[in-house]
């Protein structure tokens, strides 16, 4: 999704300068000034958000090849800030090092675990032959490390942009195991500067996330997507997580598409009797599916 309005924008990112959300942050920002915010972990990345001492945040939350993201369904619900839009991106994985060091090598990679998952078919090869594969908490950061603590012997996978970033070399480029790679994003907003940017309207919103929980009773998930579906509500997604302290009780995670604003109002206002805690995590425009190359 491109912005309207050229603006400085602050976005708080999981992971460090050139990781993959700094890339989607980029892209959906595209002809604005983005103020990169690194964050370790997802927490110290809401963590930020909480305080409002940034513009937004960034956030994956499902990747075609490892799934949801679980963890950060439950962040979402629980910041209480909108979501305003989405991007995908195209993942692709290399395995870098310091210059002139080749396959054979390598001892050791590094990488975020879902990364890892990602790459599994080039990674169990190199398993076979005794290549540790180890996780962190990043994939730009294990790039950084091997630079700033010159581990020769040792590679991460990360992007291309880490690559550059860190004066490293790509030793094998695109190793992911499906090269229809792509992770979705959404953006989460801490106050009205983001809103204007996009411009964001009732005629220019076409995609919501919401929640919602259901009494235990049979037919009652069934009973709430016919209505929707009656109302001309899309429903592109729909994940459950259990609800912590309430055993086998369940809050439903849905995006819904639609072409009119005020009839998706009108579907939500139908199922709010048969649904509880029913929650709009925010209303967007939908952003743009990459396509294979």
């Amino acid at each position: 999704m491109e912005a309207k309005e050229c603006s400085e924008v602050s976005v708080a990112i999981q992971g460090g300068f050139g990781a993959f959300h700094e890339i989607a942050a980029k892209e959906f920002f595209n002809g604005n000034s983005v103020i990169i915010v690194p964050c370790d972990t997802f927490t110290d990345l809401f963590d930020e958000l909480k305080e409002k001492k940034i513009d937004c945040g960034i956030v994956a939350v499902e990747n075609s090849v490892a799934g949801s993201l679980l963890q950060n369904h439950t962040f979402l619900h629980e910041c209480n800030l909108p979501i305003v839009g989405e991007q995908y991106l195209r993942i692709v994985q290399n395995l870098i090092a310091l210059p002139g060091q080749k396959l054979e090598d390598i001892k050791e990679i590094h990488s975020h675990p879902v990364a890892i998952q990602q790459c599994y078919i080039f990674l169990n090869e190199l398993r076979k032959k005794g290549v540790k594969i180890i996780d962190s908490v990043d994939t730009a950061l294990s790039a950084k490390r091997i630079r700033e603590e010159n581990l020769i012997g040792t590679g991460a996978l990360a992007s291309n942009m880490a690559a550059r970033m860190y004066n490293l070399e790509i030793i094998k480029e695109s190793v992911e195991s499906n090269k229809r790679n792509f992770t979705r994003f959404v953006i989460v907003t801490t106050n009205g500067k983001v809103k204007r940017i996009l411009n964001l309207t009732p005629e220019s919103i076409n995609k919501s996330s919401l929640c919602f929980s259901l009494e235990h009773k049979q037919g009652k998930l069934s009973h709430v997507l016919s209505v929707l579906s009656i109302y001309g509500m899309n429903l592109t997604k729909i994940q459950s997580l259990p609800i912590v302290g309430m055993e086998w009780q369940y809050l439903f995670y849905a995006d819904l598409m639609f072409e009119d604003y005020s009839r998706y109002r009108q579907a939500i206002e139908a199922i709010r009797p048969i649904t509880e805690n029913l929650k709009i995590l925010g209303e967007y425009k939908n952003g743009t599916q990459p396509h294979q190359n």
